[in-house]
């Protein structure tokens, strides 16, 4: 065991010199083959590559050959997007993503094969695939996932990062995490019998997490119907329709528009059907649709302004040859040698290299997950929640705004008054926060406001309050900037209201 241990720490020290030095934990046995993997991209690219350049530099000698080589990146570039799977504990969601990352070549035959073992030497046969997200002990353990595990694969058109959120309700901030960055969630749902009910009922987690991913800006949603080879359901399309009959209604009250933003597709996670390629008439004779990798290449991207002010929140920093921060940029692109600052301490800093993945940049644009190395600031000093923004449109820094709740339920019948304290989740923030004061209630049929003046509002209800919180934390107006203006807020560990900001 000490062997391969030494080997996987020379693994990593050589990925590491690759990186900068930056090892990321969750990336780190996935290393060893995606660097395989690149170096039989890589030659492709500059083949391509080579042709676009000279003729750029036919056209117009004078373009700078920077210029050139930035705007050929963008183009080499594919489309990135990032997937959050979200659902019950045990639905599966960690060994749908494991098989993705199989069936497009990130891990190989020899990894998968140890896991196996590993698997099977804790009497777990079915959770190998899990193994490849669930990277830390204690997961592997207790077949639960814990923190947000991170990936990378890639389609014929698409990147794509996968955010593995943990299902059990005890690490529902940490779900909440993954679902901030994500542009669009994977909702896994177990076919076996009693499974299904159990994570669907009161207390399940796949309504908690439905309502979370919709607050939390994932505005496409594929549902997957895991397990459809357990011996339970044998791919039957009864028990398919019995599951879509009843999460249709129940996405339609979260705010999901079936039809447009919606769809259920059937897989087995395990054995990977209906996953890379569609599933076989002999295993599934009543499927038509697609299979996950082209739902998820069929995706539409969301809008976002290159051109917009820069905004990243942080998600985590550490230090590497100076400071080096975490983030998905929501808004605007970034390049190495642009000056920021760091909100809320609005703390100038100088950026000095940015990376995605494991490759180093000279620019990247909105939705991109980056770590940017800065300078002018100490790691200790940021905490994660600050943004970095532009100079010449800092994002707001503030302790009090104005906000647009729905109450979605209070605990043992509590009633939501002035005072009412609860944890705010805002991007990357979690604070304590107090409601100050109910302004005007809303009329959920009409959407306007009411005319009476309230003290106190029950479950269901929507409202408009102000809101405080002891340090200042940087949001923007919902209208302005939807991904830094949405919210929830929590108490003992349950969701209890969504929220946006309307006023700061």
């Amino acid at each position: 065991m000490d062997i391969e241990e030494d080997i996987r720490a020379l693994q990593l020290d050589s990925a590491a010199e690759d990186n900068n030095g930056v090892v990321n934990p969750e990336n780190a046995k996935l290393e060893e083959v995606e660097k395989s993997d690149k170096m039989v991209e890589d030659p492709k690219e500059e083949v391509q590559a080579q042709p676009v350049q000279t003729e750029a530099k036919v056209k117009d000698k004078e373009v700078s050959s920077v210029g050139d080589k930035e705007e050929e990146e963008e183009l080499n570039r594919k489309r990135h997007l990032n997937v959050v799977f979200i659902g019950h504990v045990d639905a599966g969601k960690s060994t749908t993503g494991g098989q993705i990352l199989f069936l497009s070549g990130q891990v190989d035959e020899r990894t998968i094969q140890k896991y196996e073992k590993e698997a099977k030497d804790k009497s777990r046969e079915s959770w190998y695939m899990a193994y490849i997200m669930d990277t830390n002990e204690e997961e592997r353990v207790k077949g639960k996932t814990v923190e947000v595990g991170r990936a990378y694969f890639e389609t014929e058109t698409t990147r794509f990062t996968i955010l593995d959120a943990p299902g059990h309700k005890s690490y529902v901030p940490n779900m909440i995490s993954g679902a901030s960055q994500a542009d669009i969630g994977v909702l896994v749902i177990s076919a076996r019998k009693g499974e299904f009910e159990t994570g669907y009922e009161r207390g399940g987690q796949t309504r908690e997490h439905v309502q979370l991913a919709k607050t939390l800006g994932v505005a496409k949603l594929l549902v997957v119907v895991n397990k459809m080879d357990d011996p339970t359901v044998k791919w039957s399309k009864e028990r398919y329709d019995e599951i879509e009959g009843k999460m249709i209604p129940f996405l339609k009250s979260s705010g999901y528009n079936v039809k447009k933003d919606v769809l259920f597709l059937p897989l087995s996670g395990l054995v990977g059907l209906n996953m890379k390629t569609r599933v076989d008439k002999s295993v599934c004779s009543w499927w038509n649709g697609p299979c996950l990798f082209e739902a998820l290449d069929a995706v539409e991207i969301p809008l976002r302004d290159p051109k917009g002010p820069f905004r990243m929140p942080i998600i985590d920093k550490f230090k590497d040859m100076g400071t080096v921060v975490m983030g998905k940029v929501e808004s605007g692109s970034v390049r190495e040698g642009d000056s920021l600052l760091v909100m809320p301490n609005k703390v100038p800093v100088k950026v000095q290299a940015v990376f995605i993945d494991e490759d180093r940049v000279k620019r990247a644009g909105p939705g991109e997950n980056l770590r940017i190395r800065i300078s002018g600031v100490e790691e200790e000093d940021i905490v994660s929640g600050f943004v970095l923004s532009s100079v010449s449109n800092p994002i707001p820094a503030v302790t009090e705004f104005v906000a647009q709740l729905q109450i979605l339920e209070l605990l043992d019948n509590a009633i939501f008054t002035a005072g009412y304290k609860a944890v705010l989740h805002i991007h990357s923030i979690v604070e304590e926060c107090e409601i100050v004061e109910l302004l005007q209630q809303i009329d959920p049929r009409t959407k306007k406001p009411m005319k009476k003046k309230i003290l106190f509002v029950k479950n269901g209800a929507v409202v408009v309050c102000r809101v405080q919180v002891i340090s200042s934390i940087c949001i923007e107006k919902f209208s302005d900037f939807p991904q830094l203006g949405r919210f929830t807020l929590r108490t003992e560990g349950k969701t209890v209201a969504v929220g946006k900001v309307t006023g700061v």
